[in-house]
């Protein structure tokens, strides 16, 4: 598949980090990008840079983002959905003599898997609808955003871990189940990515955690995930796996 000025797309958490990297980097491209997030104001601003569009969207909500995804794929179709929202609050399993927040673990569970299922089981349906943008029949792509904390889960990551490894466990048998209607599903499982959340952090701590990766020994840039995003896009083959991008780093208990 090929970017043009008449590819629509959808980026859930678009308004920072890794998905507002998306947005810039397919909006360069000429795509018409639709921005899903609950900060408006931060949302504004990547709108203002990009001339992107803004719906704001909760995405544990299935009716709210069944109506969204509808109103961006009435006008021209919808060919790419990437999926970024996300949280990663900290707790144990047992913490001071206390079980884990069954509320807390659930939210997470909710917002980066359900979340992630709701908009792409939703993009899925009206990318099926499309004609076919190849002669191989192709119609869109669904790029999931996993973590290599579905893998390597860390102390205090039993909730994140168990979301991001929900997003890896449904990324084959989606992409099965999409198969015969020319709809692609990958994920992408980044390691440590220089986001908001790090952003905040001491400049001798970033290095610190950067130094960790094999090679480079630094923090990912977002755009270098939104590269692969724009690769998985036109690279037909690429379907039903789970891209680490990582640079090599296997993370440590803690």
């Amino acid at each position: 598949m090929e970017f043009s000025e008449k590819t629509v797309a959808i980026v859930t958490g678009g308004a920072s980090g890794l998905g507002a990297s998306t947005v810039r980097a397919l909006s360069a491209k000429g795509v018409r990008v639709t921005i899903f997030d609950m900060n408006a104001d931060a949302a504004e601003q990547v709108v203002a840079e990009t001339g992107a569009r803004f719906e704001q969207v909760d995405v544990t909500n299935s009716d709210q983002v069944a109506a969204s995804v509808a109103k961006v794929a009435q006008d021209g179709g919808l060919h790419l959905a990437v999926n970024c929202a996300g949280i990663g609050p900290a707790a144990k399993t047992v913490s001071r003599d206390q079980a884990h927040d069954a509320g807390l673990f659930s939210k997470v569970i909710s917002v980066n898997l359900i979340g992630t299922f709701n908009v792409a089981s939703q993009a899925a349906m009206w990318m099926t609808r499309n004609d076919p943008l190849t002669a191989d029949g192709a119609r869109g792509v669904i790029v999931n955003t996993a973590s290599v904390a579905a893998y390597d889960g860390q102390i205090g990551q039993v909730a994140y871990a168990a979301s991001k490894g929900g997003i890896v466990g449904m990324t084959l048998p989606m992409a099965r189940d999409l198969a015969q209607t020319g709809v692609r599903v990958m994920s992408i499982a980044p390691g440590l990515f220089l986001t908001p959340l790090l952003e905040s952090l001491p400049q001798e701590v970033q290095e610190s955690l950067g130094q960790q990766v094999p090679f480079p020994s630094r923090l990912g840039h977002p755009a270098e995930y939104a590269k692969m995003v724009c690769h998985i896009f036109e690279n037909d083959m690429l379907n039903g796996e789970t891209i680490r991008l990582d640079g090599a780093i296997r993370m440590a208990p803690r």
